[in-house]
């Protein structure tokens, strides 16, 4: 089979090197099953693991990508759960199942601390597969693990789950704040989304988006959100851009609000604004970091409940997983970026 790899380079400090290779076919072992591949999705995520940035990353060559769809072509001794022909998704953390979070997780975060999923096969432990819906192709479905999971674990799984009525604020209209808008829309909530693009911004309407700005011709648009709710605030935040958008987060969100923090894409340094106003508002502050597989059947539920089909700005081919990688960095896409296998 055929299969990416992230390999270091000789030279320090320089990105990983994205390679395919011919390998032979890996059997599954006691409580695995081997999965064949029909389609993958990028995250930001995978543009820090491929540049040595992500802390979930290795150095030694890994498999890259955590998010992929396909269908159970062989069973393992030991496996009751699964069949030939099931049609599933791959966790993102690949031994969280359910409850409380823990550090350990992190060591088989798929991608970058353990093998991913840009292959044409993956063998993976029963417990780490989620089942798609019959509505969902898989190209959709490959969507869905990282960023889906992370907008449902921020709006419907911490602090103050979302409800009809609330008004939610997306940062950007990536695939974490498109997931947001669609989950608020379908609960009943308000929606506030930026971006730099109007034309991304009406794309965002078509969704059912309530407002939008440009926060390139309105840097301040902490005011204009404070504006758009009588003064008030929203009372969720996705929150994806870091520190350099966190202090306008703070602006934004009203009494006994929450703020999911999510990204970094302004970087990694620590926020230079006071945090006295999260006291004084008594917001809660929640670090996301995707979901266990009980969300991720959670929000499958409700997908299949509200027919909500992932937004796919574009898909390249398995053999120019280079180009999809491209296409992410250069930061023009709406929604997600897949790879059909």
């Amino acid at each position: 089979m055929k299969q990416f790899l992230l390999t270091p380079t000789e030279t320090a400090g320089e990105p990983l090197s994205l390679t395919s290779s011919d390998v032979e076919d890996s059997a599954p072992g006691h409580g695995e099953v081997s999965v064949k591949m029909e389609a993958c999705s990028l995250n930001y995520r995978d543009l820090l693991v491929r540049s040595g940035k992500s802390a979930s990353g290795g150095s030694d060559p890994v498999v890259p990508l955590s998010d992929g769809a396909g269908v159970i072509e062989e069973v393992g001794p030991g496996v009751d759960e699964w069949s030939l022909g099931d049609r599933v998704a791959l966790t993102f953390f690949r031994d969280w199942e359910d409850g409380a979070f823990d550090m350990k997780y992190h060591k088989a975060a798929r991608g970058g601390s353990c093998d991913g999923v840009l292959a044409e096969k993956v063998v993976a432990p029963a417990h780490s597969l989620v089942r798609i819906p019959s509505y969902l192709d898989p190209v959709a479905a490959a969507a869905l693990p990282c960023a889906a999971v992370t907008a449902w674990h921020g709006l419907m799984e911490r602090s103050r789950p979302l409800k009809a009525g609330d008004t939610v604020l997306c940062l950007g209209t990536g695939g974490v704040s498109i997931f947001a808008l669609q989950i608020a829309k379908a609960v009943g909530a308000r929606v506030i989304i930026t971006s730099s693009s109007d034309e991304k911004l009406e794309r965002a309407k078509a969704l059912g988006a309530d407002e939008t700005i440009n926060y390139r011709e309105h840097p301040d648009w902490d005011k204009v959100v404070f504006e758009l709710t009588e003064k008030k605030g929203v009372d969720h935040v996705i929150e994806v851009g870091g520190p350099g958008t966190l202090e306008r987060s703070m602006n934004s969100v009203g009494a006994g609000g929450s703020i999911s923090l999510i990204g970094v894409l302004t970087g990694f340094d620590p926020p230079s604004a006071s945090l006295f106003p999260l006291v004084a508002r008594n917001v809660d502050l929640s670090g996301i970091y995707v979901g266990s597989r009980a969300m991720f059947e959670r929000m499958l539920a409700f997908f299949e409940e509200h027919q909500i089909h992932p937004v796919v700005d574009e898909t390249f081919a398995f053999d120019d997983a280079g180009g999809a990688y491209a296409a992410l960095e250069g930061a023009g896409h709406f929604g997600k970026i897949t790879i059909r296998i």
